[in-house]
């Protein structure tokens, strides 16, 4: 018999603090400004773009879009990534809410299920966030002008 999916919660929560982290790094300026462009460099001379939106500014919490946008690889058939976030301020911590067009991931998911999600989707999904950020933060570069954190 399949042993049943438990979530590690300290894990997922060490990798949501690990993206806030690296978010505030590509977007220090996140209570001042609604969008932010970033280019990437990928190996064999590509060039994506990246694209932060905010959608929502709470006292505590930040709803906000990462996107893949127009770039040198427009021509090829790749799924282009797209991740809505809620950032807890207070907490700290970032987390995947949607991707792409999958809305309100659970924690947990019994498998097989109809949309066949992984038992861990929702981690499996910050994890990826995760890489996505931290190469950018490699590799990327701003499009726009960035303000310096303050404090």
């Amino acid at each position: 018999m399949r042993k049943k999916y438990s979530i590690d919660l300290a894990k997922d929560q060490a990798e949501c603090e690990a993206n806030y982290a690296r978010l505030m790094q590509l977007l220090p300026d996140i209570d001042d400004v609604d969008k932010r462009e970033f280019g990437v460099h990928q190996p064999g001379g590509a060039h994506l773009r990246l694209q932060i939106v905010i959608r929502e500014r709470c006292k505590y919490t930040t709803m906000l879009d990462i996107s893949q946008g127009p770039s040198s690889l427009e021509g090829l058939a790749l799924p282009i990534p797209c991740f809505s976030l809620r950032v807890y301020h207070d907490a700290r911590m970032a987390e995947v809410v949607s991707f792409d067009q999958h809305r309100q991931l659970l924690p947990r998911y019994e498998y097989p299920n109809k949309n066949m999600y992984q038992c861990d989707e929702k981690s499996q999904l910050n994890a990826f966030l995760g890489e996505w950020l931290s190469h950018c933060l490699q590799f990327g570069h701003a499009l726009d002008d960035v303000s310096p954190a303050l404090g």
